[in-house]
Parts: structure tokens; sequence; C-alpha cells
């Protein structure tokens, strides 16, 4: 593993995007356990666009407009979902001190969402990793760097949002606020990936 791959990477997970932001928000509603739980679920996220670069699928994926426009609206409209879920405290950034593994599995599948329904994560893949492998072990040794990194950046975003929990929580305006500026967020990068081109 190069130096170049591994500060690439770094550069590009520890950007704030849709994962990061969910990370946060998790962190900040429910504690340090959440923020893990969320950065596991993103990171769980990636494996499938791991798996289609090393097979071939997102090279269909890229020579398809028809199929990459499906595939990005369907982000859009999920952004677009966790923003509304956000205003509406429906577990995005709600305070739930008595977290019930049922919510944890909600946790991890929308972290897994999050970054399935991310074509830029893909395309990523498409255009990144060829640089520094030529064949499928390498790639997938290269994005379980990734993976792993991806868990550490978001788990460490989680943590230190969950670190100043009680400061926000015990102040509802704050909180309120909190929402608005996360679905915000989600909105922001809904309309960005709406834009995004192959």
């Amino acid at each position: 593993m190069s130096f170049a791959f591994f500060l690439t990477t770094l550069v590009v997970v520890a950007t704030p995007g849709t994962g990061v932001v969910y990370t946060l928000s998790a962190g900040l509603s429910r504690g340090r356990t959440a923020s893990v739980v969320a950065a596991f679920g993103c990171t769980l996220g990636i494996v499938p666009h791991l798996a289609a670069t090393i097979t071939g699928l997102a090279t269909l994926l890229r020579a398809s407009p028809v199929a990459f426009q499906v595939l990005k609206y369907v982000g859009v409209a999920y952004l677009l979902f966790m923003a509304w879920a956000a205003l509406r405290d429906k577990g995005t950034v709600a305070v739930d001190e008595d977290a019930a593994p049922r919510s944890a599995t909600r946790m991890i599948v929308s972290g897994v969402l999050i970054n399935i329904l991310n074509p830029k994560l893909t395309m990523f893949f498409l255009a990144f990793l060829p640089q520094f492998a030529e064949t499928g072990q390498e790639m997938l040794w290269l994005g379980g760097v990734f993976m792993l990194l991806t868990f550490v950046v978001f788990a460490a975003y989680g943590l230190c949002a969950a670190s100043v929990r009680d400061q926000v929580t015990s102040r509802p305006r704050v909180m309120a606020w909190m929402g608005r500026i996360f679905a915000a967020s989600f909105v922001a990068l809904g309309v960005r990936l709406a834009f995004a081109d192959l």
C-alpha cells in the first residue's frame, strides 16, 4: 500500500459527507455507542461498491447513464427523507436514553443505505482503485483499508459529537436548531448529488 493511497483515502474519508453527517447526528442524539453503531453501518455500506468494482458491475453502471440516474435519484430521495426525519425527530436527532436493540438495527440499516445509495462512492472506487491495484485481490485489500479508515474516522467524529452531547441535549432550543442544521445538511448533500454527473 502506497503512502499516496493512504493519504488520498484519508482525505476522502475525512471530508464531511452524508456518512459524517449521519454519524455526528447519532453521536449527538444517542451517545457514544450509537455513534460507533452508525459508523459501522456506514462502513458496511461500502461493501456493495467494492464488490461492484471488483466484479466489473461498476463499469457497467458507468456505461449506463440510465442506471446511474436511477441510483442517483434514489439516493437523493433517501437524503431528503433523512432531512424530513431530522426535522420531525423520527430517530435522526431525537434523544433516546434507552435505545432498544431494534433501534440499533435501524441505525445500521440507515447507515448502509446512505452509502449504498451514493453513486459517487462507486465512481470513486472505479476511478481511484485501478490506479493502485491491478488484480481483484489487490482491490480487495485496498478496499479493506478504505473501510477501516472510514470506520475509524467516522467513529472519531461521532465520539467527539457524543462528548458534548450533555451540553447540547440539556438545551431543547439547541437540539431544535441541531435538527434543522442536520436537515439542511442532508438537503444540501442531496442537491449536490442531484447535479452530480459521471
